[in-house]
């Protein structure tokens, strides 16, 4: 419920406590003696889904935006009137679980913080980020997601497009876009500090960190992800409800993946982390196309009248806008849910058909399989580890397994022989002649 309070201009005060009585409505009346255009303060107790409505009447009989209206929280109104009004507003579907658009276009503003209060949480959410991934660190991840103010920016920009207010939007879009750009750029500065200051030993694979490993090629399942994001920032902001928890969701979709980024580019492997920089792309997409298309949906319209059909216009061209980008994403993130798919057929191929080979001759130790290309993955190299007795001859692996992985392997691989696909053995002496079953640990890299 909200409290409001309104200046009423000389000459409307009859008019506006007369609609104030016919909407039902208990109010205080204050005189104002200022000596300035105004002659009385008159306050009330509304539901929140009546605020909307009862200023757009007030609006209608003289009350003018540039009068001094207030909306506040209220906690408890003890009144049998406001029961009759709470109920009244209840049974109306119009504004329901919905703040007014006074309200969320002040919610909006507040949400979208100063440039350089911006930058500097941006920056330091980046580099707490990359810091987490590099120490393979989920608890590090999440604080950098605490901290990341980036629910603003997406809300001021929907907010913006559907209240008709360019400056908003534009502020939103702007710094959106800031906080992607300087992210990546954070994060690569401060990767590359590391890596050059030697804090990570030379030679260690960074990008089989399984923090990091895990964001270089996303899937479908991400779509839903950004999308759920959005959609709670709007029906958060537009509730009025807390924003913080549904913030750090925002940020867990697009602070990791960020950094990943910023990894890539500081070891020199841009082509590595093309799956994470398109994570980034998609769920700046899906969030504003979501948030946007609630917002709509809840019914926010710009006040005037006359500017409907040109943001209707507007909004519906941004939607589609956004709408195709995400399916053309899609696209590409399906196929590569679908070459991952492929990429376990093929690593359970190479597992199966190397016992087949080994037989009782030996035990498969591990295998591991590197790939390349992007977005949908090529096995470049098999290195298979096979412990055999001791005192023996290993048994013959390589040859074996290039002719049944050209007859077994999926078309789309291309394998039709060893000269496809590079094989490698690597043979271990082990103490005990004992050949048994045991797991074997399949290992993907890029």
């Amino acid at each position: 419920m909200r409290l409001v309070q309104v200046m009423v201009p000389a000459g409307k005060r009859e008019t506006v406590l007369s609609t104030l009585d016919e909407e039902g409505i208990d109010f205080v009346l204050s005189d104002e003696t200022s000596g300035r255009q105004y002659t009385a303060v008159v306050s009330f107790p509304l539901p929140t889904e009546a605020v909307e409505p009862v200023l757009q009447r007030l609006r209608e009989v003289g009350i003018e935006r540039d009068a001094y209206t207030v909306v506040l929280n209220a906690e408890t109104v003890v009144s049998e009137r406001f029961e009759q009004l709470e109920e009244r507003y209840a049974d109306s579907e119009e504004n329901e679980d919905r703040i007014a658009r006074e309200e969320l276009a002040a919610r909006a503003e507040d949400m979208a913080p100063r440039t350089g209060a911006y930058v500097t949480l941006t920056v330091i959410s980046a580099v707490v980020a990359t810091a987490g991934l590099l120490l393979d660190s989920p608890a590090v991840v999440v604080g950098s997601m605490v901290i990341a103010p980036l629910i603003g920016p997406a809300m001021a920009t929907s907010v913006g497009t559907v209240i008709d207010d360019a400056d908003m939007f534009r502020r939103g879009v702007r710094l959106q876009m800031l906080g992607a750009v300087l992210s990546v750029a954070s994060a690569a500065l401060f990767a590359a500090m590391v890596r050059f200051g030697n804090v990570v030993p030379p030679g260690t694979e960074v990008f089989t960190i399984n923090e990091v490993r895990e964001r270089l090629a996303p899937d479908v399942l991400s779509l839903p992800i950004a999308l759920g994001a959005g959609i709670a920032a709007a029906l958060s902001i537009s509730s009025g409800v807390s924003t913080a928890l549904v913030g750090v969701m925002i940020a867990a979709a697009l602070v990791p993946p960020i950094a990943v980024v910023g990894i890539g580019i500081a070891w020199g492997a841009p082509l590595t982390v093309a799956g994470a920089a398109l994570l980034v792309v998609v769920n700046f997409l899906s969030i504003n196309f979501a948030a946007l298309a609630v917002l709509w949906y809840k019914g926010y319209r710009p006040e005037s009248f006359f500017h409907l059909d040109r943001v209707r216009s507007a909004t519906t061209k941004r939607i589609v806008v956004l709408g195709v980008a995400i399916m053309l994403t899609t696209v590409v993130l399906v196929g590569i849910t679908y070459a991952s798919y492929q990429s376990a057929t093929f690593e359970q191929t190479v597992v199966d058909e190397t016992r087949a080979i080994v037989g009782d001759d030996g035990i498969v130790l591990g295998i591991d399989v590197s790939y390349g290309g992007f977005p949908f993955r090529q096995p470049t190299a098999v290195t298979v580890t096979v412990g055999h007795e001791a005192g023996t001859d290993p048994p013959p692996v390589a040859e074996p397994l290039a002719e049944q992985l050209a007859d077994d392997t999926p078309a789309q691989f291309r394998i039709n022989g060893a000269d496809e696909i590079s094989i490698s053995v690597r043979f271990v002496p082990i103490e005990e002649a004992t050949i048994r079953e045991r797991e074997v640990g399949v290992r993907g890299s890029e």
